[in-house]
């Protein structure tokens, strides 16, 4: 329910891709929002209001049913106040060439020019009135008057051109909504570093050691730190295959490539973000130096192979038994500059009797901020979609028990009461 009680107001004009509108407001609705819609005329021309309002579960606001009855709010100044976000999904290249000049002569560009808070809109037009020189000055104005753009995809389009022009996916405009919605001005704009997954050590070209870490925990988090509004990079080896596109990942798979790029990852946090007012206006540049955050999830493998091999080790040259030679691997954690951020990490143990005092032992010896120790057991096993999670502060400790996005949004919430005075 990760968008309870929510109100989401979705405006629809006409467009073939209308019919992904639906699967959307499926995905408000099943993330707990309230969810109304409005049609323009040329939006029923493809799918009738009946459809909308069985799926949405709400009247659709129409200009044949706007009304100014004091008890009600179907109209184009009070919809707007009872909305958190307006969504127009899919918005045709007229009605963002009229929005970008402020006119208002249908009930969608009357709510849009009287709605004071943010805007998202997902173009979907054909590839040469998208490209349109007009139509793109239109969509650079938009995005200084409170709209901000949903990028459009490359494919084949319905009139059978392909390009650029086809409406985002419906989880990439939930995704931009969600962040919208529960952003939070603490993570807004500050760059975070995750590791993930479990790493792949090679033996030969064909055979690896690895371990059951799926990465789920670490995205778990890097979905977390982008809808509250963090610049995220995740460096993983798995698990990371349906996050945002806005999240930047960096797939890995051993422990050394790992390493060096976390290390460039945490050099370039450590860099001020540019703020919007940069943006706008490049003759006054002014950076946002945010204490970065690093968390490191990953379980990285503790020894690794001695003499990994090149091509494929047949069984008549290995003989009767294998006797493997492995060697210790580099402590990432201990090795990587943690200086000038806040510095997490997770450590999972299998024995309860000594596990807290091995968490405690990492959180001083690794010179960390926190750690969060996962006791492995039948309920909480690698791969699962729940977890139990205590938060080891160097003063107190928290615990934490559900789905991992729950819990990960716990701990942001922790971390942010419990470092928002440093800064």
């Amino acid at each position: 329910m990760l968008l309870k009680d929510k109100k989401i107001l979705v405006a629809v004009t006409g467009s073939i891709a209308i019919y992904k509108t639906l699967d959307l407001i499926r995905l408000y609705i099943k993330a707990g929002a309230k969810v109304r819609v409005i049609m323009t005329e040329g939006a029923k021309k493809f799918i009738s209001p009946i459809t909308f309002e069985a799926i949405s579960q709400s009247k659709v606001l129409e200009e044949s049913n706007e009304s100014w009855d004091k008890n009600q709010d179907y109209n184009h100044i009070d919809i707007g106040k009872w909305s958190d976000i307006f969504v127009i999904a899919p918005c045709s290249a007229n009605t963002i060439n009229k929005l970008s000049n402020g006119l208002a002569d249908n009930l969608l560009t009357q709510v849009a020019l009287a709605y004071p808070r943010m805007k998202l809109l997902a173009p979907a037009a054909n590839t040469n009135m998208l490209k349109n020189p007009i139509t793109q000055a239109s969509m650079k104005m938009l995005k200084l008057c409170n709209f901000e753009i949903i990028q459009t995809q490359t494919k084949e389009l319905v009139c059978k051109d392909v390009g650029d022009g086809a409406m985002a996916d419906p989880q990439a405009i939930f995704y931009a909504t969600a962040r919208e919605l529960l952003k939070d001005e603490y993570w807004v704009n500050r760059k975070v570093v995750l590791s993930g997954g479990g790493t792949v050590e090679k033996i030969d070209d064909v055979r690896y050691l690895s371990n059951f870490s799926s990465g789920k925990m670490a995205s778990s988090l890097a979905m977390a730190l982008y809808l509250k509004g963090a610049e995220v990079c995740l460096v993983s080896s798995r698990g990371h295959e349906n996050l945002p596109s806005d999240i930047h990942v960096i797939p890995v798979q051993s422990s050394q490539e790992m390493y060096e790029y976390l290390v460039d990852s945490v050099r370039v946090a450590k860099k001020g973000v540019l703020t919007k007012t940069t943006l706008m206006d490049s003759s006054r540049p002014e950076l946002i130096q945010k204490t970065p955050f690093l968390f490191m999830v990953a379980a990285i493998s503790d020894y690794i192979p001695k003499f990994p091999q090149e091509g494929k080790m047949k069984k008549e040259m290995i003989g009767e038994s294998w006797n493997l030679e492995l060697k210790k691997n580099i402590d990432i954690l201990s090795s990587l500059d943690k200086s000038e951020m806040i510095s997490i990490g997770f450590k999972a143990e299998m024995d309860e009797v000594t596990a807290l005092n091995s968490a405690s032992s990492m959180l001083e010896n690794k010179n960390l901020d926190a750690v969060c120790l996962n006791i492995l057991n039948d309920e909480n096993s690698f791969g699962s979609d729940t977890n139990e999670i205590e938060l080891i502060l160097k003063n107190n400790s928290f615990s934490f028990k559900g789905e991992k996005l729950d819990i990960s949004m716990g701990i942001l919430n922790r971390l942010q009461n419990e470092f928002v005075a440093n800064e």
